[in-house]
């Protein structure tokens, strides 16, 4: 069965950072593209970050390039996002994401808020 599942989430400064955790199952991640996406209420779900398989390709968000790092590791079968320099505008509920065998998977949503 596949599934996938974000923790690591939680409250931060601005300037801050945390790194977030999708251990995945099911399914190796070191064949898949993975991709972390947010959604803030009333907003549509926006893509964050996307890693390759084979970590061929990488993606980032304009509001998030230079800040944050997507990365795996293929022995823990988890895929991470480092998110450094943290802003209020990061806050939101960040979901990992995977496309596997021609469906999508989703996780429950990890919660990460930005504010002094």
């Amino acid at each position: 069965q596949v599934q996938v599942a974000e923790s690591g989430g939680g409250l931060v400064q601005p300037g801050g950072s945390v790194r977030l955790s999708c251990a995945a199952s099911g399914f190796t991640v070191s064949d898949s593209g993975m991709n972390w996406h947010r959604q803030t209420p009333g907003k549509e779900r926006e893509l964050v970050a996307t890693i390759g398989s084979g970590s061929v390709g990488y993606y980032y968000a304009e509001s998030v390039k230079g800040r944050f790092t997507i990365s795996r590791d293929n022995v823990k079968n988890t895929v991470y996002l480092q998110m450094n320099s943290l802003k209020p505008e990061d806050t939101a509920v960040y979901f990992c994401n995977v496309y596997y065998r021609g469906r999508a998977y989703w996780g429950q949503g990890t919660q990460v808020s930005v504010s002094s």
